[in-house]
């Protein structure tokens, strides 16, 4: 095909390719002489005229247009020339085409011999061609026919094989069909297991070998099914009998039956399943609130419930009681579900096949899933927890029992818990509930423990602002109504004590109350100077609070008893309320006692106006007691006729073992005061004489007769009354007895000290003489030292007495000297130790 290019040439072009034409492989001789003749032909050529001629020009441009030409041929203006112009130089080219045919006839001549042997040869290769293609029909006609033969053949052995194949399997199916009808015909007891693997066996093979479709199979089919619904339901039987009589035998089988048949999981599953639908139904049946009212209080007439789920008048108590009933049956079935489920989960666990050896339970749990206990568990758990919010926010009247009766409720699902531990307690066995369950269950009823402790504070908040009302401060709470709060008390942790972590809860609710209550007294607590007074009668401000620290201390002692019975644990709970309790009981009488013991020991302190240093039988055979201890027995018995006896109505019951009230902490703690305050300043006494160390132990008998009688038994004060007993001896001694007296060890070093001041010269001051202090001044400041404080003090003046004597040239020191220096190092180092923890 020719390209663009050569078909737009004009005739002008083509006449142009004459000019220099090759050479004939015909006509090889006459090279030369044609290259000569075209030479020549071409410098005197009339075409090389044609590419000058402005008009003829235009025909031998590669983009000539005729149409253009003649629109410029017309608009010249000598249309009539322009084709005379084209005539001529048609003439020319005519003349120059004929020119160069004659040139060139030989060649012309050579050619055309050539293309006649062309076709000749052409017309030999279709020949033979045709006879090829003859040849090739002749063999394939004599191929096909083997082939075909082969192709048939083939055919017929393949559907030969197939058809002995499914011959054979359909025989071997027929005769596991027979033996599975003899094996269920010929036997009242028939293996299930053995049918399952039959009949798993014969499915298998029509599945396998297709052999569906064949009629005696077919028919054997529809019984072979029929046998396999009757297996499934046999075994399904066995199994959940096993499962709920716990019968890991029967169980076993069931499990073995369903694996044969290839249906474990699903089996297994749907069992499951069925125990989740027991117990969902379960827990809302228990909930049922029209149920309920028909079975307790006989429909919606009288005694029953009302839509909103409140009973009707007469009816509350059988309704109560029915929800419990339900309740409690609901628990029952709880238990049964998972007890049995487990039982499955137990077998599962440890039952292999006897052919391959699989786990049964590797069979229906894969990994990552959950165990069958606690896939029941959590639905249960789930249901559970719905109904009971469903229960807390729809019907007041189950709301009002289970916040009430929330220990109850609590303790039923404890005691499901333990049955449930108790009974799937095995060794090498997962429990059936782990103890996240058991929180997951507890969490369920969390709502009405939230409900029950403020309704719990509640109650108990309403008792303290009933007896303590803030609008009423002078008011003083009666006996009956303490102990109307302490029994409250009681009964709110008698309610909840078999549960230790609900117990826990109640005592931080109680302690709420108590401070609660601490803070109401705190606030009837009276103050000021009709508080205070000691020199008249009690005041009514003073008996109020002497009401009010008997009550707080009731309470108390009550609570504390209590919490005795209780594990540490939950006593530390209420320990910071107990101990604001008992601060604000102390705090109603502190300043009355302090008061008392301000007054008793100014009386004391007169000790420093009499004169012990009098010598004469006069003053020795004085049987009077001295002007200061006359008082002193004077205020003693003021106190005990006019306040102590009105705060401890009996002596015995104020000081019997075991039962130290606040009030008798306080008055033994005034009395050991008094002790250790008279000894201290006896033993500042100075000088003293004989006649005065007998009216000093004349005064000691009185002051302990005083105060036995009238604030506490002496004998049960301890170390003061052993510091009295054995100071009256002690002043009798000879100075050089003193040293070795065992009186020493129940005296504080302090008075020891002070005491042989009184037996050394006027010259060895006493750290009271040294230091130009009152009596009252340095017994404040012996207060707030200790006795090594109060030892470098006494050195002090051990060491002025020294330089004294020095000063004047005396060699001999008084005997007390070197005693008190002596005893000082020894008596201070004891005191130090026995200071110590």
């Amino acid at each position: 095909m020719a390209s663009p290019a050569a078909v737009q040439r004009s005739p002008l072009q083509r006449l142009s390719t004459l000019k220099s034409p090759t050479a004939s492989p015909l006509a090889p001789n006459s090279t030369t002489a044609t290259a000569t003749s075209t030479t020549a032909t071409t410098a005197t050529s009339p075409l090389d005229s044609l590419a000058t001629d402005p008009i003829l020009s235009a025909f031998l441009s590669p983009t000539f247009s005729s149409a253009s030409f003649s629109s410029a041929a017309l608009s010249s203006g000598s249309p009539a020339s322009t084709a005379e112009h084209l005539h001529h130089a048609i003439r020319l080219l005519e003349s120059q085409l004929r020119s160069e045919v004659l040139s060139r006839h030989s060649d012309l001549l050579n050619q055309l011999s050539s293309l006649q042997d062309a076709d000749q040869t052409l017309s030999a290769v279709r020949s033979s061609i045709s006879s090829l293609q003859s040849s090739l029909r002749r063999i394939r006609s004599e191929l096909s026919d083997p082939l075909n033969s082969i192709k048939s053949k083939t055919s017929q052995l393949s559907n030969l094989h197939s058809t002995t194949e499914l011959l054979q399997h359909t025989i071997r199916c027929l005769r596991i069909s027979k033996k599975l009808r003899d094996l269920i015909s010929g036997a009242d007891h028939v293996d299930l297991a053995k049918a399952a693997q039959l009949h798993s066996e014969i499915l298998s093979m029509c599945d396998e070998y297709d052999l569906v479709g064949i009629q005696v199979v077919d028919e054997e089919l529809n019984w072979v099914k029929e046998v396999g619904e009757r297996l499934r339901n046999q075994a399904m039987g066995v199994l959940e009998r096993g499962v709920e009589g716990l019968n890991q035998a029967e169980v076993g089988t069931g499990l073995q039956v369903f694996y044969n048949l290839g249906e474990l999981r699903g089996s297994v599953d749907q069992l499951v399943s069925k125990y989740k639908s027991m117990g969902v139904k379960s827990v809302s049946v228990a909930l049922d609130m029209k149920a309920i009212s028909g079975a307790g209080g006989g429909g919606f007439g009288p005694g029953g419930i009302r839509g909103s789920g409140t009973p009707q008048i007469g009816g509350g108590a059988k309704a109560r009681e029915a929800l419990w009933q339900r309740m409690a049956a609901c628990m029952d079935q709880l238990h049964s579900i998972m007890v049995s489920v487990w039982q499955l989960q137990r077998v599962l666990s440890k039952k292999r096949d006897p052919f391959t050896h699989v786990l049964l339970l590797d069979e229906v749990i894969k990994e990552g899933d959950l165990m069958l206990t606690d896939r029941v568990w959590e639905a249960l758990v789930k249901a559970f927890a719905s109904q009971m919010k469903s229960a807390f926010t729809a019907s007041s009247f189950v709301k009002e029992i289970f916040t009430v009766g929330y220990p109850k409720l609590f303790s039923m699902i404890e005691n499901l818990f333990e049955r449930i531990s108790r009974d799937t307690d095995v060794k090498g066995v997962l429990p059936a509930i782990s103890p996240e369950g058991k929180d997951k269950m507890v969490v369920a009823v969390e709502i009405f423990l939230t409900a029950f402790l403020a309704l719990c504070l509640s109650r108990l908040s309403d008792l303290v602002n009933a007896v303590f009302p803030v609008s009423s401060r002078g008011s003083v709470p009666s006996k009956e109504q303490i102990s109307r709060i302490i029994s409250r008390i009681q009964e709110e942790i008698e309610a909840v004590q078999l549960d230790g972590r609900l117990t826990l809860l109640v005592l931080r609710e109680i302690g709420k109350v108590l401070l609660l209550l601490a803070e109401r007294a705190e606030y009837q607590i009276s103050t000021g100077p009709e508080a205070r007074q000691i020199a008249g009668a009690a005041t009514p401000a003073q008996i109020k609070n002497f009401a009010l620290c008997q009550h707080l201390q009731e309470i108390h002692t009550c609570i504390s008893s209590m919490m005795a019975r209780l594990p540490t644990i939950a006593a530390d709970v209420l320990s910071p309320s107990l101990g604001a309790i008992y601060g604000v009981a102390c705090d109603s009488v502190t300043s009355f006692f302090q008061g008392m013991i301000d007054r008793l020991e100014s009386c004391i302190l007169q000790i420093h106006e009499q004169n012990f240093g009098v010598h004469g039988m006069d003053a020795a055979m004085d049987n009077n007691a001295s002007p200061y201890m006359e008082e002193l027995q004077t205020s003693i018995l003021h106190f005990r006729s006019e306040f102590l006896s009105k705060m401890l109505p009996s002596s015995a019951n104020a000081t019997s073992a075991g039962t130290e009230t606040i009030c008798s902490r306080l008055i033994r703690s005034m009395a050991s005061r008094v002790l250790i305050f008279f000894i201290r300043h006896a033993s500042l006494v100075r000088p003293l004489s004989e006649s005065g160390k007998l009216r000093m132990a004349r005064d000691m008998a009185e002051l302990e007769l005083a105060v036995g009688q009238n604030l506490f038994p002496v004998e049960q004060l301890g170390a003061p009354y052993r510091a009295l007993r054995a100071f009256r001896p002690l002043i009798f001694l000879e100075t050089s007895q003193l040293g070795s007296s065992p009186l020493l060890q129940d005296l504080p070093p302090s008075v020891i000290f002070h005491h042989l001041y009184s037996r050394g010269p006027d010259e060895l001051q006493s750290p009271l003489q040294r230091n130009k202090l009152t009596p009252l001044q340095y017994s404040l400041w012996l207060d707030s030292q200790g006795e090594d404080q109060i030892w470098k003090g006494i050195k002090a003046t051990l060491d002025d007495y020294a330089a004294k004597v020095r000063a004047r040239g005396d060699k001999e020191f008084s005997p007390v000297y070197p005693l008190m220096l002596r005893l000082g190092s020894s008596l201070t180092e004891n005191a130090s130790a026995s200071q110590k923890p």
